[in-house]
């Protein structure tokens, strides 16, 4: 058998999502597997199927529009929602806007399951993974507090309850928690 870009994307070995407006237009198998959905319950359906909340969902969506480089590109890692099971996940999510001008006009995704290697806390409150994402990153309180339309300040008390919750005595100690929970 040749191997054709279709059969390329549907044997990827991650997650692969082409996207119109926020929309699922189509997805490989390994999607599927990893959210543990069938065709049905994704394609024509909102992104915000696969998030915790309809919070998370929209203001993903602003950070990407404002974060995209000037190629289109974005990546970031994130806690997603599997749809069989409602279960939360950490999801590396990388993309290109193919219209940069446009960002959710339409796009390619690619999504890398992050659990066997992180861990997520149950209860953990959206913004928490949020600012947990973002510190992963290595950003600041100011430049969290900046991508997320929040004080300083606002960033300070959630990372001072995710010490808490990780039992951690410092940032750097939280982080690794967080990557190694």
């Amino acid at each position: 058998m040749p191997l054709d870009y279709r059969t390329a994307f549907d044997h990827a070995p991650i997650g692969l999502v082409l996207s119109a407006k926020r929309l699922i237009k189509d997805c490989n198998r390994q999607l599927l597997i990893m959210f543990g959905a069938e065709r049905e319950q994704l394609i024509g359906k909102s992104f915000e199927v696969l998030y915790p909340s309809l919070d998370e969902f929209e203001r993903t969506g602003a950070r990407i529009v404002a974060s995209l480089d000037a190629d289109g590109f974005y990546a970031d890692d994130r806690v997603m929602r599997r749809v069989g099971c409602g279960q939360l996940f950490w999801c590396h999510v990388a993309g290109r806007a193919i219209n940069p001008a446009d960002p959710h006009a339409e796009g390619i995704w690619s999504f890398e399951d992050l659990s066997a290697h992180r861990k997520i806390k149950a209860d953990l409150t959206a913004r928490e993974r949020e600012i947990a994402a973002l510190l992963i990153e290595g950003l600041t309180s100011k430049l969290i507090g900046k991508r997320l339309e929040i004080s300083p300040r606002t960033v300070d008390v959630y990372r001072a309850r995710l010490m808490k919750k990780y039992a951690a005595a410092s940032t750097p100690e939280l982080i690794h928690k967080l990557l190694v929970a």
